[in-house]
């Protein structure tokens, strides 16, 4: 009893940063309940009357398959990225050869280089490869990432002891072997970490799929909300419904895997 009334002081302040930091996406549902014109006469603390029709405005306009768009992209390219991130990582931190320091800083140079930079010759790559209209380059675009590379390298050099390599050659495992039955349980934290963190940027990519994509059933959620207007009105409150839809896999997936995070975090910031 005695300790839990020293952490009380904590524990008060830890609950209201919480409600502190709820207060956005309380306050998007809340508009999300009234009519757009309604959002112009004041700050909004109680839910209103207009939340069926602006969920039939957002399914109007067939939200459900952009919704499936973009977990199918992002689903999709956070896999391959984080799987090439971690195999390049061992890589980098458990084997030597010729030019590893060179080719290492190179990929780490490139965080530098603005992504935007490199738009327009993917945009032509993609066209040349007969790619544009289609979801492939937002699930190829981005995959070997060097964020990746370098948060697994440092992670791995870490986190995972030599000796367990050795003895998984010892036992006649191969390195891609070591690599699946072996790292990638030990690694755990620091997958799921970047797993979150990978699929939390390409859910949100917004300036890719509106370069690359010109087919409106394609559309994935940040342009279909682009949708919930008209040549003579936006209905603002439509969009922030489908802003607060749209976050539930990130609520969801944080959720369930902050732990992991947390982890993944601390752990790759620890030598030794």
């Amino acid at each position: 009893m005695i300790k839990f009334l020293v952490r009380l002081p904590v524990y008060m302040f830890v609950t209201i940063l919480s409600l502190f930091s709820l207060i956005p996406f309380y306050t998007m549902i809340i508009m999300g309940t009234y009519v757009s014109e309604d959002l112009y006469t004041g700050f909004k603390i109680l839910p209103g009357n207009y939340l069926i029709e602006n969920f039939k405005t957002v399914m109007a306009q067939n939200f459900l398959n952009f919704y499936m768009n973009s977990l199918f992209v992002s689903l999709t390219h956070t896999v391959l990225a984080v799987f090439i991130s971690a195999l390049t990582g061992f890589t980098f931190a458990k084997y030597n050869f010729k030019g590893k320091k060179f080719l290492y800083y190179f990929i780490i140079g490139t965080l530098m280089i603005p992504p935007q930079l490199g738009l327009i010759g993917f945009v032509v790559e993609m066209r040349w490869l007969g790619l544009v209209n289609t979801l492939y380059p937002l699930i190829i675009g981005g995959i070997a990432n060097a964020f990746g590379v370098f948060w697994m390298t440092q992670y791995i050099s870490s986190a995972v002891p030599s000796e367990i390599i050795e003895s998984g050659r010892l036992d006649g495992c191969s390195d891609f072997g070591i690599f699946t039955r072996i790292i990638l349980p030990v690694i755990k934290p620091a997958l799921i970490t970047l797993f979150m963190l990978f699929f939390l940027w390409s859910w949100n990519n917004y300036l890719t799929p509106l370069v690359l994509i010109n087919k409106e059933k394609l559309y994935t959620i940040p342009l279909a909300i682009s949708l919930l207007s008209s040549e003579y009105r936006t209905d603002y409150s439509a969009r922030i419904l489908a802003l607060a839809m749209s976050t539930i896999p990130i609520l969801i997936m944080f959720g369930f895997g902050s732990k992991h995070l947390i982890r993944g975090l601390v752990g790759g910031s620890i030598k030794g």
